[in-house]
């Protein structure tokens, strides 16, 4: 934009504009892996603020559930917003 932003603007516009965060990476085999999973809950003292959903477990290679959805009723009113459009 030109402009210089603040990093704490920065930060609270992702939180305000981002609900899940899927991180991917590699593997010691090269390939790419889903290693978590996590729900934005918002922003708090200078930082994104995160609800881990899902973590993989590099011992047994397998990805973990960790948490419960914790604004899942967004995403029903989301779900139920659509149904009229289809």
């Amino acid at each position: 934009m030109g402009m210089d932003m603040p990093l704490e603007a920065i930060r609270r516009q992702i939180a305000s504009g981002i609900d899940i965060f899927v991180q991917l990476g590699r593997g010691r085999d090269k390939k790419r892996r889903l290693m978590s999973v996590a729900e934005v809950e918002g922003f708090a003292d200078g930082q994104v603020m995160l609800h881990m959903l899902y973590e993989r477990d590099w011992k047994d290679g397998v990805l973990k559930k960790t948490g419960e959805l914790k604004n899942g009723e967004k995403w029903e009113r989301e779900e139920h917003a659509h149904e009229d459009h289809i």
